[in-house]
């Protein structure tokens, strides 16, 4: 204990050294909050970039960075946001894209790969469910219980939070096929998609009618309805103009593989491959990416379909096709 020339506790002296040491701990928690806000809230760099491969080696680094400041910061909005959309995007659009283009004879190298994904999505998912919480303590539990009921108290200035965290968990899903405990799931990740179209069916061009498309492929028996589905797909485009490759992509994979649509198939992958990324600067990423998958998919044809001949009629339980061509 600190002690003046008498021998005697210097209290005064103590409370200036802890006073010191408070403001330089709270000097360091403002001056982390500001890098914080300023990796939040600076401008998308990645988005409009035209090297996947540059932004694929980037995004690990500014991810554990962001980790690093959630450790100080956890309940900073920002920071969970980037981070439930950045472990997603990354799981998505480079890992996952990796297990698909895994020749089929590899399959545990492919598995190994859709693991890694589905392990990253669910640890966006959790950022995500984090950033709701804030605002609707024990939505986490509430949106497996009683889900409909939960998603309704997410207000319209949480779209952002709401978007991410579903698409982080409706990922998790499609790449866990064979886990029942995500399956079950299933219903949340509708309810929350549906509370989005509720709030904002515009949002980022209609990208919760393309999350629709995915739910409402599902067999009947999960909730799905082609018919819905079809709804969905009509919307989507009417909202993007044409622009997102990714509607496009998703529609050949979830509806038309299921149907054993080969023609249909090829038909919205060649939409895709169509657009030219530099048409729409901030879509440029996205764009490149879904033409990759698109290829990757197409080079799987034989393994996704029966042997058909293409020149036949597709069979009753196809999806009708879709009279695209004077759209926008």
């Amino acid at each position: 204990m600190v002690r003046n020339p008498r021998g005697r506790p210097d209290r005064l002296l103590l409370m200036a050294m802890l006073a010191l040491v408070t403001s330089s701990c709270s000097i360091q928690r403002m001056a982390t909050r500001g890098v914080a806000d300023a990796l939040t809230r600076g401008p998308d760099v990645y988005s409009t970039d035209d090297d996947p491969e540059l932004v694929r080696e980037a995004i690990p680094f500014g991810l554990k960075t962001l980790e690093s400041l959630l450790a100080s910061l956890p309940d900073h909005e920002g920071l969970l946001l980037a981070s439930c959309s950045g472990f997603t995007q990354y799981a998505v659009g480079f890992v996952a894209m990796d297990a698909l283009a895994v020749p089929a004879e590899e399959f545990a190298r492919a598995q190994a790969l859709r693991e890694r994904a589905l392990g990253l999505c669910l640890r966006g998912r959790d950022y995500g469910l984090h950033g709701l919480e804030r605002r609707h303590r024990g939505i986490g539990a509430q949106l497996q219980s009683a889900p409909v009921a939960a998603a309704a108290q997410i207000g319209r200035e949480e779209l952002p939070m709401l978007y991410w965290t579903a698409a982080a968990w409706g990922s998790a899903i499609s790449l866990g096929k064979d886990r029942p405990e995500l399956l079950a799931d299933v219903a949340t990740i509708r309810a929350l998609m549906e509370r989005g179209l509720a709030l904002d069916e515009r949002y980022e061009d209609g990208a919760f009618h393309e999350a629709m498309i995915v739910l409402d492929a599902l067999p009947e028996a999960m909730g799905g309805s082609r018919e819905r589905a079809q709804r969905h797909y009509d919307r989507a485009l009417e909202l993007t103009q044409g622009r997102r490759a990714s509607l496009f992509v998703t529609w050949a994979e979830n509806v038309t593989v299921p149907a054993q649509d080969p023609a249909e198939f090829s038909r919205q992958l060649e939409r895709a491959l169509a657009i030219d990324p530099a048409a729409f600067p901030k879509l440029r990423l996205m764009t490149l990416l879904m033409q990759r998958k698109a290829r990757a998919l197409e080079a799987r044809r034989s393994e996704l379909f029966l042997e058909l001949d293409e020149a036949t009629e597709p069979s009753s339980n196809a999806p009708r096709h879709l009279d695209l061509q004077e759209r926008p």
